[in-house]
């Protein structure tokens, strides 16, 4: 059975070419673009959240904070965005979640982390 990955990414762009570069590596993604889709589609049964900070409505990493500490979420979740790594780091931490992937690294990169996390 696949590992389960939550892609919570509002680009177009990047949510495609991350689901298509994850399910070819053998996992099963499920895509939100929204804080709402989120929600409404639930957050439980995942192995990874990759969490895109720089969202429309809400900084992904605040969303990510309520589902670690007020949701209790205990599914490894990662930030997952193009903002300068050493930003990402401290927002990792304050929201008090795993770790993060920069966007900058490239897909491989994603790929690479991810089976890292995952095993």
């Amino acid at each position: 059975m696949p590992k389960r990955i939550l892609l919570v990414e509002d680009s177009p762009v990047i949510q495609a070419a991350a689901v298509y570069a994850l399910t070819g590596a053998g996992y099963e993604v499920s895509a939100r673009s929204t804080f709402d889709e989120l929600m409404a589609g639930g957050f439980e049964g995942y192995d990874l959240i990759l969490m895109d900070v720089q969202m429309p409505e809400l900084f992904g990493d605040d969303v990510a904070m309520v589902l670690r500490n007020e949701r209790g979420v205990k599914t490894p979740i990662y930030l997952f965005s193009s903002l300068d790594p050493a930003e990402l780091r401290v927002r990792a931490e304050a929201a008090h979640v795993d770790g993060f992937i920069s966007k900058q690294d490239g897909i491989d990169h994603l790929i690479t982390r991810v089976r890292e996390i995952l095993g």
